[in-house]
C-alpha cells in the first residue's frame, strides 16, 4: 500500500485581479504559510500559467519549478477543465461557453473547438516538461439536455453523441500517450461522463484507451446520490486524480435532486466546505489507501457558505487528519512463528497414506 500524497490546492476557485491571488508566486506563498504542499493549476488561467510556453520552453518550466521549491511546495497536476469544456458544446450551451474563448473566436463553435483541443494538447506537453503524471479535465457535453427528456429520446441520440464525443477526445488521448499523461476526467453532472456507466459507454468507444482516466470528487456523487464508496472499488484501476469537497443532500416535500432552479443556497443538494457536509471522508481515505491510491488528495473549494480563505485554512488540517500513514506490516506478526510444510500438513489434518496410490 501507498500513503496518499498532500494536501495540494486547486487554485481555480482561488485566482482572482487582486492579491496575492493575481500571480502564481503571491498564490504560492499564501497556500504555503496554510500548509498545502503542492498546488493544482488551472491551465486555461493565463495570471498564473502560459501554457503555450510551458508546452515549448523547459526553461520557462524549470523556472516555476524553482519558485514553487522555494516556498516547499511542488505541481501536483495541471488542469484543463475549461478547455474540455469546449471539445463538446450543445448548442444550448453555445452563448453562455463563448466566454471561455478568445474573443476572436467567439461567435464560431468550430473553431472554438479546435483551439480548446489544441490548448489540451499543449497542456500534455507542458505536464511533461513539469514532470507530471496526471492531468485533470471535462469531457465537454452533447447529450446533457437530453438527460431527462420529454418527449422522450429518439433511438440512436445517445449512442451519436458518444461517438462524436471519442472522435474528437482520441486524438487528444493519443498525444497524452505520446507525452506519457493520464488525462483524467472528473466525473461530474452537466458533463456526458457524468457516473460510472457514461464513463464506461465513452471508455469503451476509446478502444478502452491507456490513458483515458478518472478524477474522482465524492461531492457530485452525493448530489447524485450515487454510491460513492462502491464507485471506488469498482474503479479503482482508473481513479487517478482525487479533489477533496464536501457536499449535501437534504430533500424536502418541496424539492430534491433538481433543485427547484434555486440558487446554490437553496437546493437540498449543496457544495460545503471540508466537514461541513455529509460525505464520509473517514471510509473513502480508508477505500483509496487500500486500493493503493498513491496521487494526490487535492482540497476544491466550493460552498455556498463559508469563506473560500477559511475554507482553505480548515481544509489543510482536514485532509492531513484524514490521509492514513499506510503500514508495512501485519498487526499479528508478533504471534507468528515459522512453520514447515510438514506442520502445516498436520495442522490441516493431512496424512500422505494409501489414499494417495
Amino acid at each position: 500500500m501507498k500513503t496518499i500524497q498532500g494536501p495540494s490546492l486547486h487554485l481555480a476557485q482561488f485566482a482572482a485581479d487582486t492579491a496575492p491571488f493575481n500571480s502564481l508566486p503571491a498564490i504560492a506563498a499564501w497556500a504555503a504559510s496554510l500548509g498545502f504542499k503542492a498546488l493544482q493549476i488551472p491551465a486555461w488561467d493565463a495570471r498564473l500559467f502560459d501554457v503555450a510556453q510551458a508546452a515549448h520552453s523547459q526553461a520557462y518550466c524549470d523556472e516555476l519549478v524553482t519558485m514553487l521549491a522555494s516556498h516547499g511546495l511542488v505541481i501536483s497536476e495541471l488542469t484543463t477543465h475549461i478547455f474540455g469544456q469546449l471539445v463538446a458544446v450543445h448548442p444550448a450551451y453555445d452563448a453562455l461557453c463563448d466566454s471561455f474563448a478568445p474573443p476572436a473566436l467567439q461567435g464560431q463553435p468550430a473553431a472554438r473547438t479546435a483551439w480548446a483541443i489544441e490548448q489540451i494538447k499543449l497542456a500534455a506537453m507542458a505536464s511533461k516538461r513539469l514532470g507530471l503524471t496526471d492531468m485533470g479535465t471535462f469531457s465537454g457535453s452533447f447529450a446533457w439536455p437530453y438527460l431527462f427528456p420529454f418527449p422522450q429520446r429518439p433511438p440512436g441520440l445517445i449512442e451519436t453523441a458518444f461517438d462524436e464525443l471519442a472522435r474528437r477526445w482520441l486524438p487528444i488521448l493519443d498525444v497524452c500517450e505520446e507525452q506519457g499523461i493520464n488525462l483524467c476526467y472528473e466525473i461530474h453532472p452537466s458533463e456526458d461522463l457524468h457516473d460510472g456507466v457514461s464513463f464506461e459507454m465513452f471508455y469503451e468507444r476509446t478502444g478502452r484507451h491507456p490513458r483515458c482516466k478518472m478524477l474522482f470528487d465524492p461531492s457530485h456523487f452525493v448530489l447524485q446520490q450515487l454510491n460513492y464508496l462502491d464507485f471506488i472499488d469498482i474503479y479503482k484501476d482508473h481513479i487517478r486524480m482525487f479533489h477533496v469537497k464536501d457536499a449535501e443532500f437534504n430533500p424536502t416535500g418541496r424539492q430534491g435532486i433538481y433543485g427547484g432552479y434555486q440558487s446554490w443556497e437553496n437546493r437540498a443538494g449543496r457544495f460545503r466546505s471540508l466537514g461541513d457536509g455529509q460525505v464520509d471522508f473517514k471510509a473513502i481515505f480508508s477505500k483509496m489507501a487500500q486500493n493503493d491510491y498513491a496521487g494526490w488528495a487535492t482540497l476544491e473549494w466550493e460552498c455556498c457558505l463559508k469563506d473560500q480563505q477559511v475554507g482553505a485554512r480548515e481544509g489543510v488540517a482536514f485532509i492531513n487528519a484524514h490521509i492514513i500513514p499506510v503500514t508495512d506490516k501485519i498487526f499479528d506478526d508478533f504471534a507468528g512463528a515459522p512453520v514447515s510444510a510438514q506442520q502445516i500438513n498436520t495442522l490441516l489434518g493431512i496424512q500422505h497414506n494409501s489414499f494417495n496410490k
